[in-house]
This record gives structure tokens, C-alpha cells and sequence, in this order.
């Protein structure tokens, strides 16, 4: 198995898969997450710059997409991925999860989140501990979701 195999930048995804995002560009990092995403039942894809996570944002939509902060040595405000994430159109946006990592974040921080229109930080020294998070995460957002988007499926079937 090659190294990029091996990190997961090219799982094939099939209809149904629960997919991921990982936008970190700090190898062991990216290998933690991916390695706790597959443990959860996800096919992950990484990038291997700005542009090309940039396109692959822009054709699928993911379940949850990981996100560092400082990715390309930018900042929070100034990320580009962040930046083409919240441009994403709404009906999408409420269908991913989407967490920013960083060190300058408090895990589960709901004001930070909504501060950076994010669904979850995690601070960096809890990468490890990105499993529980990103579960909890994604069952609070399925709660919060669930019906409305069983509606709006509903309605666009009559």
C-alpha cells in the first residue's frame, strides 16, 4: 500500500457511505483524524493543497468535514476552506458537519463554533479524543436537523 492509501486520501465512495473531509496539513494530525473518522464508519478523503481540497468541497457534499485552522498557514478569518465551506448553499450546509481544529480553540465551545460558523471546535491537544466529539456532534445536529430535513425530503418527493 502506498503512503497516500495508507493516510486515506483516496477512498472510493459508493451511494450511502458516510464520507469525510480532512483539511489538515500537519501529517500526523491528518493521520490521528483519519484513523478515528474510519473508526466511526467513515470513507475519508484528504487533500494535497488549497485548490484541490477546494474541489472536492465543491463536488460532494460530505458528512462531516475536519478543518484546521491555521491550514496553509492562514488564519481562522483569512481560510480559505472555511471560507468556500460557508459558501456552500444552505440546504447542503445543513447536511455536514463541520469542525474546525485549532490551538487556539476550547473543545465544544459553542460560542467559538457559532463564532466562526462552525458546528464544532476541538483544541488541538484533544485531536486524540476526536471520536466522542465528532459522535456526539453529529447526533446533536441529527436531533437538531432530523425532522426538518424528513420534511423537506418529503415535500420535494409530492
Amino acid at each position: 500500500m502506498d503512503s497516500a492509501s495508507a493516510t486515506g486520501r483516496f477512498d472510493v465512495f459508493e451511494p450511502g457511505d458516510k464520507t469525510a473531509l480532512v483539511c489538515m496539513d500537519v501529517a500526523e494530525m491528518e493521520r490521528i483524524a483519519i484513523d478515528q473518522l474510519r473508526e466511526l464508519g467513515y470513507k475519508v478523503n484528504a487533500g494535497l493543497s488549497v485548490d484541490d481540497l477546494q474541489f472536492k468541497l465543491r463536488t460532494h457534499a460530505y458528512d462531516v468535514i475536519l478543518v484546521a485552522e491555521n491550514y496553509a498557514a492562514s488564519t481562522i478569518a483569512s481560510n480559505p476552506l472555511l471560507v468556500e465551506i460557508n459558501r456552500a448553499p444552505a440546504a447542503q450546509r445543513r447536511r455536514q458537519l463541520v469542525v474546525l481544529i485549532g490551538a487556539s480553540l476550547r473543545t465544544a465551545n459553542e460560542n467559538e463554533a457559532f463564532q466562526h460558523s462552525v458546528d464544532v471546535v476541538i483544541g488541538l491537544a484533544d485531536v486524540g479524543n476526536l471520536r466522542p466529539v465528532i459522535r456526539r456532534a453529529a447526533l446533536k445536529s441529527q436531533e437538531f436537523y432530523g425532522r426538518y430535513l424528513d420534511a423537506v425530503s418529503a415535500a420535494d418527493v409530492v
